[in-house]
Parts: structure tokens; sequence; C-alpha cells
């Protein structure tokens, strides 16, 4: 969008809509126009917020989330009696989330000096959620993830743009745009993925995946840190499972699909259907590491997984560019690859395959 004046208070707008909405009985609030966000945004349950014509841009300065389903951080929100149901975002024309101006929060630097946890850096952040939609939207700018979603099942993110702040600053301070593998260390807002899927997420669609992201464009990633810890719900299944990831078609500066668990949380029955590198044609970087990730190398976890703990994954349809089409780490259980293809002179396979003690 062209550059435009944002009327300011958007959060309280929005929220009043909501209200209303409420009240009326309708549960669906319209919201076009520009709009300056300061402060997070609840959506109860039963409710559709549609954005048409819509931009969204947070506040200068601003440390939160543009959106966070009503119960999010609270106590009930934390057990099965609290779960939040049926929750909508749809964009109708131009619905675009801007992270806006960088705030400088990263995951080195959370929590230091009265910062805020590294998670306060998501457009949208759902937990507890059964039952969600998010469709026909772009977001850009992100902060870090911008649409993030623990323990949330029975849902659909499709048809979703990404476009990544590429912003880099070489050691003497010149700023730069476009981001490049051998200066990563510039790179000025980092692991900026696109959809996450954390601990207890199930039963979800995500398709029609499209733009360019820093990090990863979908991730589905079972472990069990701060975030999984600060909004885990007991009494709910904590795996990552019945996921169908399709026509993902994005420039990813690390991966475009990834899959991670590493100690105790099950990844399973994921079926992965369409991955598309096109970082050949984005002006924002020039290549990057795998089109999709099974495990990893290092440890972000406690150990690498069993082939009890990650099973029953399909990967079909894969065209990459990058270092490598497929990066397989860990031990896994049923894996089934076809219709993967390799061209301008990625390697096909990094096979890290092993049982770690």
């Amino acid at each position: 969008m062209s550059e435009k004046k944002y009327q300011k208070n958007g959060s309280g707008y929005i929220t009043s809509m909501i209200s209303s909405a409420i009240d009326d009985g309708s549960r669906t609030a319209v919201i076009s126009g520009a709009w300056e966000i300061d402060r997070e945004i609840r959506l109860p349950s039963n409710f559709t917020l549609i954005l048409e014509n819509c931009e969204l841009r947070m506040a200068d300065d601003s440390f939160c989330n543009m959106f966070v389903n009503e119960n999010h951080g609270s106590d009930i929100g934390k057990t099965p009696a609290g779960t939040d149901r049926n929750i909508s975002i749809i964009g109708r024309g131009a619905a675009v989330l801007d992270g806006g101006k960088y705030n400088g929060l990263s995951e080195r630097n959370q929590l230091k000096d009265g910062r805020p946890p590294i998670w306060k850096n998501n457009l949208l952040l759902f937990t507890n959620v059964e039952g969600f939609k998010v469709s026909d939207i772009s977001c850009i700018n992100q902060r870090w993830w911008a649409l993030n979603f623990v323990y949330c099942s029975n849902g659909y993110v499709g048809n979703v743009h990404f476009c990544s702040n590429d912003t880099a600053v070489d050691p003497q301070g010149n700023v730069y745009h476009g981001l490049k593998r051998a200066a990563y260390n510039d790179v000025l807002v980092k692991n900026s993925d696109g959809v996450d899927l954390r601990q207890g997420c199930h039963d979800i669609v995500i398709e029609n995946i499209t733009g360019f992201t820093e990090d990863d464009s979908v991730a589905l990633t079972a472990l069990n840190g701060n975030l999984e810890k600060t909004f885990g719900v007991d009494g709910l299944p904590c795996d990552i499972f019945n996921v169908t990831v399709r026509n993902v078609r994005t420039a990813a500066y690390c991966t475009n699909v990834r899959l991670l668990n590493q100690g105790d949380i099950k990844l399973h029955d994921i079926l992965i259907d369409g991955v598309y590198d096109t970082s050949a044609e984005c002006e924002r970087m020039d290549r990057g590491i795998y089109a999709v990730r099974v495990g990893d190398n290092r440890i972000y976890g406690t150990r690498h997984a069993t082939k009890d703990e990650t099973y029953n994954i399909t990967i079909r349809n894969v065209r990459g560019r990058g270092t490598h089409v497929i990066s397989l780490a860990g031990e896994m259980d049923n894996l089934v690859m076809y219709g993967i293809e390799a061209f301008d002179g990625a390697q096909m396979l990094l096979d890290d395959r092993r049982i770690t003690e």
C-alpha cells in the first residue's frame, strides 16, 4: 500500500466495534481504513472480524500483539474450561497487518532491562483456541513471527501473503536492503517467520501461503520452551498432529516448511503437499537453506527425537533451490517422500537421521 496517514487509537476503535457487535447479537464487525494499533485487541469466542480494504499498523515503539484471543494470558485461559472457540479474521479486498517500524525487541535482549518476552512481537498470538480461521490477509514487516498458535485446534490458515523486513546494517553502520546469506549478521529483524504452530496444535490446515519470510514460512515446532510453559494447557494434548500444509510458494531465507520436535513432545500425521521455492524471483534475498526441514542438527529441546515421537510424515511435490531441498535429522518412522525436485544448483538431500542417547 502507498504511504498514508493512520488514524490513531485503532485498538480502541476496533474494540468498541467488537463490543457493539456483541451487544447487537451479530457477533461480526467490519473494519475499514488505516489504523494505528498501540495495544492488543482481544477477540471473543464465536466472533468474526472482517478487515475490508483495511490496513492495521503497529504504533512506533509499541511492545504488544495486534490480536489475541479473549482468554489469552489469563489463569482460566490455561485450562480446558477457558478454551476460546470459533474466532475468525477474514480479509476482503486489501487487508494488511503491518508490524511497522521495528521496535528493537529480539530473542537475545528479551526480558532484559525491562523488556517484555519476544512473543509480544507476534502480530497474532492465539493460545487455547478451538475452531479458528485466518484468511485472505497480508502480513508485512513482522517484528518476529507473524501468526503464532499455541494449543490451538480445528483451524484454518489460508491465502496469506508475507513480506518480511529486508533491512540490513553492515558493520560500518550503513543501511541497505536485500538479505545476503554471507552477511547474515547484518540482518536487522531476525527470525521473522510466517505461520507457526507450537505445542498442542492439531487438526489444522495451512494452505496457499506466498511471499517472502526472513526465516521459516511455515513452522511446526513441538518444543517445551518458555512460550509453551507460559501458555500450556493442562488436560489438553501437547503434541502437534493431524496438520496439512499445502501450496506454499515463498522465498524463505531459512526454510519454506519446517518441522521440529526434540524431547518428549510428539509430531505426527503431517502432510506437506506442494512447496515451491520462489527465491529466484525475489529481490529481497539471495538463496535460502532448505525447502523442507524435518528435525535439526542443533539441539533446541533436550535431545533429538525418536521414531516413536516423529512419525507418519508425508512430503510430496517439493521444488527447491536452497543449499539442500530436504534436510532430515533425528529419528523418524514412516516418512514418505516423492515428487522432490532440485534446481539451480541445489543439493537434493541432507540426511542426518540418527539416535542420540
